[in-house]
């Protein structure tokens, strides 16, 4: 048991600091699928960590407003459930799932639940909260609905904490500038 803690902790510590941008990461969509990040190469991203029982939830209808109104120009957003923070993701990924499209009309890409926080945490969040990714936008996840931009070369562009509604003018003009760029 130890040793395939240590060689899943190793390895996923080789996949983050070979990675050189999101698109070097492959997760499991929210039915199970392979997801290669590749496949978003050429559009803006929001990778978002979500969760059903949190005070930030109602953001999923902003987010799927934002979604709509910038798909067609190459926005694409990710959510990815997290029960890191106050076990507010306590669902099975098919509840998720049905939560998400029930509640929201949510129609962007969701992931399976994922660890954004801590020793388990998901080689995609190690990546985007590392120091050697982005000394920017580096540190820990603080809570659910923080939201990172990366742009259509896969550069982390900006990074958004839960307040941060994801209609507001700061997050609409990062992404809007980087759809123009």
């Amino acid at each position: 048991m130890i040793y395939k803690l240590l060689l899943s902790t190793t390895l996923a510590a080789v996949s983050m600091f070979a990675a050189s941008s999101i698109y070097d990461f492959t997760l499991n969509s929210i039915t199970g699928q392979p997801v290669p990040l590749s496949q978003y190469k050429g559009k803006v991203v929001l990778v978002v960590n979500v969760a059903s029982k949190c005070g930030f939830t109602p953001q999923y209808k902003g987010l799927e407003a934002v979604y709509k109104k910038y798909e067609s120009k190459g926005l694409v957003i990710l959510g990815f459930p997290a029960n890191n923070f106050g076990s507010q993701e306590p669902g099975t990924n098919s509840e998720i799932q049905s939560f998400c499209s029930r509640t929201y009309s949510v129609t962007f890409p969701m992931f399976s639940k994922i660890s954004v926080l801590g020793s388990d945490q998901a080689p995609l969040y190690q990546y985007l909260t590392g120091k050697k990714t982005d000394p920017t936008f580096a540190g820990d996840i603080g809570w659910n609905f923080t939201k990172f931009l990366v742009d259509r070369n896969g550069k982390i562009v900006a990074r958004f904490d839960s307040a941060v509604e994801p209609e507001s003018s700061e997050v609409t003009k990062a992404i809007e500038t980087a759809l123009q760029q």
